[in-house]
């Protein structure tokens, strides 16, 4: 039987990855500030849940910082940081972790295999709406991004089965 919540947790991370993508740093943003909102009040109202966000945000934001100034990434606008957006983008990733992605945990092989795919393909779509270009060029930049996420997507699955208190948010 399918979950709904699940089921609109899949949905919501993919209105919310769009209106990143394709808004960049404009009130596009607060629809995906809405997804976050929704989720936390339906579909996982849990303190691990705001914990495990705001870490895999600034996992995130430091991965893709590192890659925006080792050159691999390039945004329209200038700085160290990556776009807001794309820091948004990393919080709505950590919402679908303990819900419509719960099934790539175990066998931890799952989280390989999505990482080494799914995230290179995420960044790819990106690229060609424009949000982002590849600075070594498309090839080079699919395959170290595979290889990376390989690893990463693993990590933020261990992460998200660390947060095991389920504490509700109304006590």
């Amino acid at each position: 039987m399918l979950d709904l919540k699940l089921l609109a947790n899949a949905g919501m991370f993919q209105l919310g990855w769009i209106a990143c993508v394709l808004g960049g740093n404009s009130l596009w943003l607060l629809l995906p500030a809405g997804v976050l909102l929704v989720n936390g009040l339906w579909i996982s109202a849990r303190w691990t849940e705001v914990r495990l966000i705001i870490c895999v945000c600034l996992l995130g934001t430091l991965v893709d910082s590192l890659l925006l100034n080792a050159g691999v990434f390039e945004f329209r606008q200038e700085g160290i940081l990556i776009p807001f957006w794309l820091m948004l983008l990393w919080a709505l990733l950590a919402t679908t972790l303990n819900h419509c992605l719960a099934w790539t945990a175990r066998p931890a092989w799952r989280a390989v295999l999505l990482g080494a795919v799914g995230g290179p393909l995420s960044y790819y779509a990106g690229q060609r709406l424009g949000a982002v270009q590849f600075g070594f060029g498309l090839w080079p930049t699919l395959v170290l991004l595979a290889v990376l996420w390989a690893g990463l997507f693993p990590a933020l699955q261990w992460l998200a089965g660390k947060q095991t208190v389920q504490l509700p948010l109304q006590e």
